[in-house]
C-alpha cells in the first residue's frame, strides 16, 4: 500500500515538473489569451441593464369614481379582472412593441464611424431623415445610408456595397445639401442637419440604419424579460441594450403603451353601449313627439282646455292600472331593442350593452358574460388569428351565450305579452264603468297614456346616457408605476472579471490539455522511470543532451556531460569488480542507428583513458564506421579490422591507431567495409584479435552494430564481460524497445547488460536534476550571475 502512494506521489510530481518545465510555453498562451481578452473588450459593445417595477391593478382598483348604478346596487358597466399572467403576455405582445418601436422610430439608427470602431448615437443625432413615404412604408423599408459630410451644408451619399466609408474613394459619392429632396427606392427623403453642439463634424462618417419595424420588434421581444412573484401583482420590468438612455426610454414608453391598450378595452364596452343609448333616445324621441303632436292636435279639435279637474276624476281609479300597464309595455319595448341589437349584423363589435333596466337579473348577467367573452376574444386577436384553437373555442362559447340570450328573451316577451293583456283588460273594465265621461276625453286620455309611456322611456334612457358618459371617463391606467425606468449605466456585458477570467482558463486549459494529451499519447522513452518502467533491467546512467558541435568530452571538463561519462565509469568499474581477466571488455549496441552507439564508445574510452587507463578502443560496426570522425584523427593505419579478418597475414598490433593527442588511447578502425560484415565476423580470428589483446590493455571498448537491425552484434557478444545497451532519449518508441531489448535480456542473449539513456533533455519533460557539480573555471558568468557564489 505504501509502495502504490509512493508510486502516486511519484506520478504526480512527474506531471507537475513536465508542467513547470513548460511554464514559459503556458505563460505564452495565458498572455495571448488576455491581450485577446483585452482585444475584445476594448473593441465590443457594451451591454446595460434597464430595469422598472410597476403594480398590476384590479377592476376596481383602476376606476376613478364608482358608477351611479354601483351607488344603487345595480352595475351597468362591470368588467373583469384580468390574470396576472394574461397581462404579463400583452405586455410583451408584438403589438404593443411594435407601438413602441414605431413611436421612439427604433428602426431608424444612427452611427459614426471611426476608424476602428463605430459609435452608435442615440439621442440627438448630427442629422435627422425626413420621409414623403408614408410610414407603412417606411415601417417595412430595410437600407443603409453612407454619408460623408464635406462641409456645413454639403454632404455625399454612398450607395450599401457592403465597404466601410473609410476604405471608399470620394469621387464615388454624389454630392447633396442639406435640404436637398433625395430620391430612394422607397420614397424621397431629405435630410436636415442639427444645430448647435449637436451639428455635424466636417470630414464625418455617418452610417445611418432602416430597418423594417418586425425585425427591430424580433431584436427587443427576445431581450426583454418581465418577472412577477407568486403571490404579488408587482412585475418588474428589464431590457439589455448598448445604450442605455434607449432602454430607459423603451421601458417607460411600454408602460404608457400597456395602460394605453388597458384603457381602451375597458372604454369600449362603455362605447357599445353609449351609442346604443343615444340611437334609442332618437327613436323613442320621434315617437315621443308624434304622441305630443296628436294631443295637440285633438285638443284643437275638440276645444279641451280644462280637462284637469275631470282627469282627477277618472285617474284615482285607473292609476294603478295603469301603471302596471306603463312598466310592462316598457320591459316589451326594450325587450325589442335587445332583440334587434342581438340580430343586427352590420356592427363593428360583438359587444352588448349591458344592464339596461330589464326586469330579469338573468338578462343582465348572460350580457355580462357574453361581453367578458368578447373582450377576450378580441384581446387574443390582437396577437393571433381566428384560426387560434382558443378564439374558436371562445366563439363558440359567445353563439352559445347569444342563443340562450334570444331565447330568453323570447320567453320573457311572451310573458310581458301575457301580462299586458290581462292588464289591458282590467283596464277596459275600468272605463267601461266611466260610459258617462265624453267620448273625446277618453281619446284625449289614449293619447296622454301615450304620451306618458314615451315620456318615461325617454327619461330613463336619458339617465341611462349621462351614467355612460360619467363611466367613459372613470377609468385609470392599469399599471401604477412604482419605479420608472432607470440604469445603473454600469455594462452588464460583456463582463470584464468573467471576461479576463474565462481568458486565463482558457489559456491555461489548452496549453496544459495539450500537454497533457501529448504526455499521454507520447511512447518515447525520455528519463531513467521511463526506461525503467518498459524494462527490467540493470541502469548503469544516462547522459545528458549537449550541442552537437561539442561532440567529446576533454580532459579538463566541468560540462555535465563529462560528468555523466565519469559516473558511468565509475559504474561499470563498480558491476566488473568481480570480474577474473585483467582486460575488462564492454561492448556497446543499441535498438537501431542514430542512438548515440558511438557517441557513446567514444566518449567513454576517452574519459576512462584520461584516469590514466590504457583503453582500446575498437570500432566493430564495420557497417557504418563513424569513430575515426569524432575522434577528428586520421588514421595512422590504412587497415582496420574487416582488413584484418579477411587477410590472415596481417598482424593484429598492425591495424592499432596511436592517437597523438591521447597516449592512453589506441583505437582500431573498421577498415574496409566488406560485402558480407556478418559472415566475416563469424571468422576465428576475432577470437584470435582479443586473444592477442588481453592483458595489453586495461580496457577494450567495442562500438557494436545496432542489435535491433543485424545479427552482428549477437556473434560477438560471447567476448564481452559486460554489455552497455544504449537507449536514445526522444527518439526511441517503448513497444520498440520492449521487443527488441526484453528478449535479449531474459535469454542471456548479451552477457551483464546494462541499460545507457543517451541526450537526456531534463528541460524538456521537466524530468531529473541534471549534472554537475562545482564551478567550471573556463566558463563565463553571465551578467545577471556576477556576484554570486
Amino acid at each position: 500500500m505504501e509502495s502504490k502512494n509512493i508510486t502516486s506521489l511519484k506520478e504526480i510530481k512527474k506531471t507537475l515538473n513536465l508542467y513547470l518545465s513548460k511554464w514559459k510555453f503556458i505563460s505564452l498562451f495565458v498572455f495571448v489569451a488576455l491581450a485577446l481578452a483585452f482585444t475584445h473588450l476594448r473593441y465590443s459593445t457594451n451591454q446595460y441593464k434597464a430595469s422598472a417595477t410597476i403594480k398590476i391593478k384590479n377592476e376596481q382598483e383602476s376606476q376613478k369614481l364608482p358608477s351611479l348604478s354601483e351607488l344603487s346596487g345595480n352595475s351597468l358597466l362591470s368588467g373583469k379582472s384580468n390574470q396576472l399572467n394574461d397581462e404579463i403576455e400583452t405586455l410583451t405582445s408584438r403589438t404593443l412593441i411594435a407601438n413602441i418601436v414605431k413611436n421612439l422610430k427604433l428602426n431608424i439608427t444612427y452611427f459614426e464611424q471611426g476608424k476602428i470602431k463605430e459609435q452608435e448615437i442615440y439621442n440627438n443625432p448630427p442629422v435627422k431623415l425626413n420621409f414623403f413615404a408614408p410610414d407603412s412604408v417606411i415601417h417595412t423599408v430595410d437600407t443603409t445610408l453612407f454619408i460623408k459630410i464635406k462641409s456645413p451644408s454639403k454632404f455625399l451619399i454612398f450607395k450599401d456595397d457592403g465597404k466601410s466609408l473609410i476604405d471608399r474613394d470620394e469621387n464615388l459619392g454624389k454630392p447633396y445639401a442639406f435640404g436637398d429632396r433625395i430620391k430612394t427606392g422607397f420614397g424621397d427623403v431629405v435630410i436636415i442637419p442639427n444645430s448647435g453642439k449637436y451639428s455635424p463634424k466636417v470630414g464625418s462618417n455617418l452610417r445611418i440604419t432602416l430597418k423594417s419595424v418586425a425585425l427591430v420588434v424580433n431584436k427587443y421581444q427576445t431581450s426583454l424579460y418581465v418577472s412577477a412573484g407568486d403571490e404579488s401583482s408587482i412585475v418588474k420590468l428589464g431590457l439589455e441594450d448598448n445604450i442605455p438612455e434607449r432602454a430607459i426610454d423603451i421601458l417607460n414608453q411600454m408602460v404608457k403603451e400597456y395602460n394605453n391598450d388597458v384603457i381602451i378595452d375597458k372604454e369600449e364596452v362603455v362605447k357599445v353601449t353609449s351609442n346604443f343609448i343615444n340611437n334609442r333616445l332618437e327613436l323613442v324621441f320621434k315617437e315621443l313627439e308624434e304622441v305630443d303632436f296628436s294631443a295637440e292636435q285633438l285638443q284643437k279639435r275638440n276645444n279641451l282646455t280644462a280637462l284637469g279637474s275631470q282627469a282627477n276624476i277618472y285617474l284615482e281609479s285607473e292609476r294603478q292600472n295603469e301603471s302596471q300597464i306603463n312598466n310592462t309595455t316598457n320591459n316589451i319595448q326594450l325587450i325589442d331593442y335587445m332583440q334587434e341589437e342581438l340580430k343586427e349584423k352590420n356592427k363593428n363589435s360583438d359587444l352588448l350593452p349591458s344592464n339596461i333596466g330589464l326586469s330579469d337579473g338573468n338578462i343582465s348577467q348572460v350580457t355580462k358574460s357574453h361581453n367578458e367573452l368578447v373582450a377576450e376574444r378580441d384581446k387574443l386577436l390582437k396577437n393571433s388569428s381566428e384560426s387560434n384553437p382558443v378564439v374558436i373555442n371562445l366563439n363558440n362559447q359567445i353563439s352559445s351565450l347569444k342563443q340562450n340570450l334570444s331565447n330568453s328573451l323570447e320567453n320573457m316577451k311572451k310573458s310581458s305579452e301575457i301580462t299586458l293583456t290581462n292588464l289591458n283588460r282590467e283596464d277596459a273594465r275600468i272605463r267601461g264603468q266611466l260610459y258617462s265621461a265624453p267620448t273625446k276625453q277618453r281619446q284625449l286620455r289614449d293619447i296622454e297614456r301615450q304620451q306618458s309611456i314615451k315620456e318615461s322611456l325617454y327619461l330613463y334612457l336619458l339617465e341611462k346616457r349621462e351614467e355612460s358618459a360619467i363611466r367613459l371617463g372613470m377609468f385609470t391606467a392599469n399599471a401604477k408605476v412604482i419605479d420608472t425606468a432607470y440604469s445603473t449605466y454600469i455594462p452588464v456585458s460583456p463582463n470584464k472579471m468573467f471576461t479576463y477570467l474565462a481568458a486565463m482558463l482558457i489559456g491555461l486549459v489548452i496549453p496544459v490539455g495539450f500537454l497533457y494529451i501529448k504526455d499521454l499519447l507520447d511512447t518515447k522513452i525520455y528519463d531513467k522511470d521511463d526506461l525503467l518502467e518498459v524494462l527490467d533491467i540493470p541502469y548503469i546512467g544516462d547522459i545528458p543532451r549537449t550541442s552537437r558541435k561539442t561532440k567529446l568530452i576533454t580532459k579538463v571538463d566541468y560540462s555535465p556531460k563529462a560528468e555523466s561519462f565519469r559516473i558511468i565509469r565509475s559504474n561499470i568499474d563498480f558491476t566488473l569488480r568481480d570480474t577474473q581477466t585483467n582486460t575488462k571488455k564492454v561492448f556497446i549496441t543499441s535498438t537501431r542507428a542514430q542512438e548515440g552507439k558511438s557517441h557513446t564508445s567514444t566518449n567513454l574510452a576517452t574519459s576512462i583513458s584520461f584516469s590514466e587507463k590504457s583503453v582500446l578502443l575498437i570500432e566493430m560496426d564495420i557497417r557504418v564506421p563513424k569513430i575515426m570522425k569524432y575522434l577528428n584523427e586520421k588514421p595512422t593505419s590504412q587497415i582496420g579490422l574487416s582488413d584484418f579478418i579477411a587477410n590472415k597475414s596481417i598482424k593484429p598490433e598492425a591495424i592499432v591507431n596511436k592517437l597523438k593527442t591521447n597516449t592512453y588511447l589506441d583505437v582500431i578502425s573498421s577498415g574496409t567495409i566488406p560485402p558480407n560484415p556478418s559472415e566475416l565476423l563469424m571468422s576465428d580470428r576475432v577470437q584470435e584479435l582479443f586473444d592477442y589483446f588481453e592483458n595489453k590493455y586495461e580496457y577494450i571498448i567495442v562500438d557494436t552494430s545496432a542489435v535491433g537491425l543485424v545479427s552482428d552484434t549477437l556473434l560477438i557478444s560471447k567476448f564481452a564481460d559486460m554489455f552497455i545497451y544504449v537507449v536514445s532519449a526522444n527518439n526511441v518508441d517503448k513497444r520498440q524497445l520492449a521487443a527488441v531489448a526484453k528478449p535479449l535480456y531474459d535469454d542471456h542473449r548479451l552477457p551483464n547488460m546494462n541499460l545507457l539513456l543517451n541526450g537526456t533533455d531534463f528541460n524538456k519533460k521537466g524530468y531529473g536534476y541534471g549534472y554537475g557539480y562545482g564551478n567550471n573555471p573556463g566558463k563565463n558568468k553571465k551578467w545577471y550571475k556576477f556576484g554570486k557564489a
